[in-house]
């Protein structure tokens, strides 16, 4: 057989194998993806513990897993079933009529004359936006709801997709290196190409979850913590929200103390508001501005507006792991763009230089 022709064949084979397995697993993606993000994070913590106890690899990377299960996996099943009980309580509250929707609205009408007047010009009738806003509340209520039952239903689901994780992540910390050195043997790239391939992913990754999750905890509990001092009810509730939303860099927390801020305003809270403002532009945006840069920028290397642009396009194709996959593949792409630049067109992207003679720019 004609040697080229084999090797097309085999070739092809190759492919139809990849494309298959990765179908195969295409329903255990997120704790796959999980699975990977743990082993990176928590690399650190295996190799002390390898280096105390060399002789028990297996016992290091339980115990790394373990470490892992404490103080991440069970807070953040803490949190999920709080803001359910909290969802669920909100909305028994707004069904039973102990919290009046029609209220809020008509204080917010007296105390914005304005309001009226455009809605009258709108034809926007206050018993429609009374009927829509009680529809919306009720609506948001029997998602949670659903999603309560959902989760009972699909116990068996929630509990096998966290054992494949789990199951993985302690494969990946133990012998994450040797899967390493085999997909570098196998890439038909050079050596350098592929270190710092596998280097830059596993920096962004750690950054972008570390970082995220810092300031998502941050702000969350501080924007739950004003919340509780104004008296504002489920400030649990507000906190993981906000917590969830911080995902998303500069708007943020925003999205939820600012419309909280105007609605004091509008009916006449004026200290609460005052303190709400103050307090989340300030303190809340603080963290936010100066973290971010530090956790996540600067050590993936990208820039604010590209850490923006791909976590919010991450979020919108691969949900919730898009807050990390978004960053990761940004930052392939400007390293996959800064090798093609620099080896390919033979030249080395240009740098400003300042003469300390005449502070002027030199190429």
């Amino acid at each position: 057989m004609d040697a080229k022709l084999e090797t097309q064949v085999f070739l092809g084979i190759l492919v139809i194998a990849s494309v298959a397995f990765i179908w195969l697993i295409m329903p255990f993606f997120a704790p796959v993806f999980w699975a990977v993000a743990i082993a990176i994070i928590f690399r650190p913590v295996f190799q002390w513990l390898l280096k105390k106890f060399p002789r028990w690899p297996n016992v290091n990377a339980l115990l790394t897993l373990l470490t892992c299960v404490i103080i991440v996996i069970m807070p953040a099943i803490f949190l999920i079933a709080s803001i359910i009980s909290q969802g669920m309580s909100l909305y028994e509250r707004i069904d039973e009529g102990e919290i009046d929707l029609q209220e809020y609205l008509e204080q917010i009408q007296e105390a914005v004359p304005v309001l009226r007047t455009w809605m009258e010009r709108q034809d926007i009738s206050m018993d429609d936006l009374r009927e829509g806003a009680t529809e919306a509340a009720m609506a948001g209520g029997q998602i949670v709801a659903q999603s309560t039952l959902n989760i009972g239903q699909n116990i068996f689901g929630f509990v096998l997709a966290m054992g494949v994780m789990l199951y993985v992540a302690f494969f990946l910390i133990r012998d994450g290196h040797k899967l390493v050195g085999l997909l570098m043997r196998a890439l038909p790239l050079n050596k350098e190409r592929e270190e710092l391939l596998f280097t830059k992913f596993a920096e962004v990754t750690r950054a972008t979850i570390k970082g995220n999750i810092i300031i998502a905890i941050v702000e969350g509990a501080l924007g739950g913590i004003i919340f509780w001092v104004l008296g504002i009810p489920g400030p649990l509730l507000w906190g993981v929200v906000m917590a969830i939303v911080s995902l998303i860099p500069v708007i943020g927390p925003g999205l939820i103390w600012v419309p909280v801020a105007i609605y004091m305003l509008a009916t006449g809270d004026f200290v609460s508001a005052i303190v709400l403002i103050a307090f989340g532009s300030i303190v809340i945006g603080l963290v936010d501005n100066f973290l971010r840069p530090i956790l996540v920028g600067r050590d993936t290397k990208l820039p604010d507006y590209l850490v923006l642009l791909s976590t919010l396009g991450g979020l919108v194709l691969f949900g919730i792991n898009g807050f990390v996959m978004g960053p990761v593949i940004a930052a392939l792409f400007t390293v996959v763009w800064g090798i093609f630049i620099r080896e390919f067109k033979h030249q080395e992207v240009p740098t400003v230089k300042t003469s300390p003679d005449n502070g002027k720019a030199n190429d």
